[in-house]
């Protein structure tokens, strides 16, 4: 198998390039700075900075589709709400234009999208993949983003959606998250009642690798553990394994003024589970969140 990875040096993207070479698939990644990504790893893989410069009779059997500009890196204006719309969207039409000059179709496209399209639930009824979303610009984002990958599907494509969580790992999220509970200053944010749902870095590449695999699969796929915890929990966890208290709340109002509209996606969360992926016969290896944190630190 042949893949493409858009996103190619991005947190899922470089562990995913780690797992499919490690299990004899050939890869070309997408960066806008291939040059890192070609030391990272060497003569391994084939690195391109513009989908435009790959050649019609390439072959390229699955395409998986994560590029897209940080999501918290900073306040949530309009002009970087655009800026976030567009580096998705665009990157995808850019993928279908590919995929139409391509001599052979590749079999499978993986395209990425967020829990965002639930938008801000705060109740807390569990949210499968049949659930609507709520209007606000994360629902927007992801729903357009979803729409435009499922057009390859007219060019006999298989689709599959990734509504992402928070992904643990060595580095991602977490590496932000940090800095304040090693220095015993971590805490809820907000209420601390909202929900938080998470996914361990391993068992996203397993559960992309997966999609890959199985033929009969396609549509939306919640990317997220099964076990979903509250916030506070989520910050009681993260103490406890880092051997550090974790009692000072982050009040919302600090978190809103950080990062405008973006602090929704902290201080208000969805409790998203993994229906399809489940009924799919997929195995999580970090089902609880304790054990996910400890391989994740």
């Amino acid at each position: 198998m042949n893949v493409l990875i858009t996103g190619a040096s991005g947190f899922i993207g470089s562990a995913l390039i780690r797992h499919l070479l490690d299990t004899d698939r050939t890869v070309i990644g997408l960066s806008r700075k291939p040059e890192p990504l070609a030391r990272r790893f060497g003569n391994r893989i084939k690195t391109v900075d513009d989908l435009a410069k790959i050649d019609a009779d390439t072959s390229i059997d699955a395409i998986v589709n994560l590029a897209g500009e940080p999501i918290l890196d900073r306040r949530w204006s309009e002009k970087r709400k655009q800026v976030l719309y567009n580096s998705r969207l665009d990157t995808t039409a850019a993928v279908i234009k590919l995929i139409q000059r391509l001599n052979t179709k590749p079999t499978v496209l993986v395209s990425g999208s967020a829990i965002g399209y639930y938008g801000s639930q705060p109740d807390d009824r569990m949210l499968d993949e049949n659930s609507e979303g709520r209007n606000g610009f994360t629902h927007k984002l992801c729903a357009d983003w979803e729409s435009r990958a499922l057009e390859v599907q007219r060019l006999g494509v298989r689709v599959c959606l990734l509504r992402t969580g928070v992904v643990l790992g060595h580095g991602g999220a977490l590496k932000r998250m940090l800095p304040p509970f090693k220095m015993a200053l971590g805490g809820p944010i907000g209420s601390g009642r909202q929900w938080f749902s998470w996914i361990q870095l391993d068992d996203m590449v397993s559960l992309i690798d997966f999609l890959l695999q199985h033929q009969v699969l396609s549509g939306a796929f919640n990317a997220t553990a099964p076990e979903p915890v509250t916030n506070a929990e989520f910050s009681k966890q993260l103490g406890r394994v880092l051997g550090r208290p974790a009692i000072l709340p982050m009040p919302a109002f600090v978190m809103r003024l950080a990062l405008g509209e973006g602090a929704e996606l902290l201080c208000e969360g969805q409790r998203v589970v993994p229906v399809r992926l489940q009924q799919a016969g997929f195995e999580f290896r970090y089902p609880k969140l304790d054990k996910a944190l400890a391989a994740s630190l």
